[in-house]
């Protein structure tokens, strides 16, 4: 049994590998290793002991770049590894599946060690790469083997099984299994992540707390401790670099190891948890979802389709091409919008003119702007999953069929932000206006880049919610919508500068959708 979930789990893991989206993924663990071992005069920083940084010996550079992977990977590892079991759904290897004597749990286990693989190698890449900063830093070029590897295989290691097994706990549940488990993620690592940080949390689930615990015990000894000293897990910007001091290295506490250890242990029952419901695409039990490329064995064949001789000679039709598109865009979109959805923008847009004139910009409009994320996400991708992407591609006129649907999702936007724009113009708040523009045509902009680049709603559905967090939530720097203020003024980017972004996503999606075409009628020629 253990000898087929391996096999399994590694013919599961080589597919994955020879994939593009996993070249990128270890170039972006690459990156968040070097930004979490800055350069000593750098003011951007993603671990903060009040003010201090340990020095970069092999204790403090590999606990830093875990903390880091057991932040970040535990957000974007779930996107990564998520869609096992909706692939081999897709492709047919779950009929496959079926027909062989393996077992549900077995199954589970093996796509669960698959996924543990996938994020464990991005966790590998990083303690080289914590191994290279070190070196690089030269403050202790000294490495010692277990002080730098120890951090990342009692830290990051049990979360990247966490984030394996509630990817697999998403799949198999009918109402995750979609856009709303991908958006769904980004709040419950809110919770579990981010808000372990905080020393009133219950459960120490990410280890930060031994770690902040250890510091404090150290800089407590050297007389540097203050009792308003504060810590800071993830990037920020501080006005002064960092001052260092000597660390002793993480202590290995038996309370500390055997909580990590329940940890894997949970995440290993949590990933087996889905055996009691999940039908392992067995048709008999209910468990296989016909695709549009897959047709049942008891259906009558169809007599023969006549030969094709060519359509009548028709004089051209002529017309507002751009407005039928535009309006069949609209009409998919209104279809897919259930009366609960309409029933929650009304509510947003009630609660946009309730509030108080100050509280539009920070409150209304970041709450209007978050409710269609579903919506955005299927944007440039609708015709890959409903298997039309060849019928589309040979469309004459493809720029115009793009911008049809981005029309459509700007519609979108204006109408969900239509309250709070109303609201600015009551009250003469021509700069707030001017910042509801700017993110109007960058919220489709991104979310048709995104759907066009990778074909799957995935990438919105995990980039916006982050993006929409930081805003609401007073990160200027990232503030596309005008919602954090200084004094009357919008605080983030300039207006013209993400109307600018927003017209180089929907070039970039233009030039895609053009490369793709050219490509498709090639092949077919």
């Amino acid at each position: 049994m253990l000898q087929t979930i391996g096999g399994t789990a590694l013919g599961d893991f080589r597919d994955r590998v020879r994939r593009p989206v996993y070249a990128v993924t270890l170039l972006a663990a690459v990156v968040l290793g070097y930004l979490a071992v800055p350069d000593a005069q750098a003011r951007f920083v993603i671990l903060n002991i009040g003010g201090y940084r340990g020095v970069y010996d092999s204790a403090y550079v590999g606990t830093a770049t875990a903390l880091a992977a057991a932040l970040w990977l535990t957000l974007g590892g779930f996107y990564v590894v998520r869609g096992a079991i909706e692939h081999d759904e897709r492709t047919g290897v779950g009929r496959l599946v079926a027909a062989t004597p393996l077992r549900t749990p077995a199954y589970l286990a093996a796509k669960f060690l698959s996924n543990v693989m996938v994020l464990g190698s991005m966790v590998g890449v990083l303690a080289a790469t914590a191994a290279v900063m070190q070196f690089t830093r030269a403050e202790d070029r000294a490495i010692d083997p277990i002080a730098l590897l120890t951090p990342f295989v009692v830290i990051a290691l049990p979360m990247v099984a966490a984030t394996a097994a509630a990817a697999l706990l998403f799949e198999t549940l009918p109402l995750l299994r979609g856009g709303i488990g991908n958006v769904g993620w980004f709040f419950v690592w809110l919770t579990v992540a981010v808000g372990g940080l905080s020393a009133r949390a219950p459960v120490d689930v990410l280890g930060a707390q031994h770690v902040i615990r250890a510091f404090r015990a150290t800089m407590t000894e050297q007389g540097i401790w203050k009792r308003h000293s504060s810590f800071s897990l993830g990037l920020t910007q501080e006005p002064e670099p960092l001052k260092s001091f000597p660390w002793g290295g993480l202590p290995l506490t038996a309370e500390f190891l055997g909580g990590r250890a329940l940890l894997v242990v949970a995440a290993l029952l949590v990933a087996l948890l889905p055996a009691l419901w999940f039908t392992r695409f067995d048709p008999a039990r209910g468990g296989f979802r016909l695709t549009p490329r897959q047709t049942p064995a008891t259906e009558p064949e169809l007599p023969p389709a006549p030969a094709y001789r060519g359509l009548p000679a028709t004089p051209p039709a002529y017309g507002n091409t751009f407005g039928r598109l535009l309006a069949g865009e609209l009409t998919i979109i209104v279809r897919e919008a259930t009366a609960w959805w309409w029933l929650g923008a009304a509510i947003l847009a009630a609660v946009g003119l309730a509030v108080p004139s100050g509280s539009v910009a920070p409150v209304a409009l970041p709450l209007a702007w978050v409710w269609p994320v579903l919506l955005w996400s299927k944007l440039g991708t609708r015709h890959q999953s409903d298997g039309m992407e060849s019928l589309i591609g040979a469309y004459p006129a493809p720029h115009r069929r793009l911008l049809a649907e981005w029309t459509a999702g700007l519609a979108v936007t204006a109408l969900l932000g239509l309250t709070p724009l109303v609201r600015m113009a009551a009250s003469g708040d021509t700069p707030g206006m001017t910042a509801w523009l700017g993110g109007a045509l960058l919220i489709p902009s991104l979310a048709l880049a995104a759907g066009t680049l990778t074909r799957t709603p995935r990438l919105f559905q995990a980039l916006y919610p982050a993006l929409w967090y930081c805003a609401f939530n007073g990160l200027a720097p990232l503030d596309f919508m005008g919602a954090v203020r200084d004094g009357d003024t919008p605080a983030g980017p300039h207006p013209l500068a993400v109307t600018a972004l927003a017209g180089s996503l929907l070039a970039l999606t233009l030039l895609t959708a053009s490369a793709r075409g050219s490509a498709l009628l090639t092949r077919h020629a």
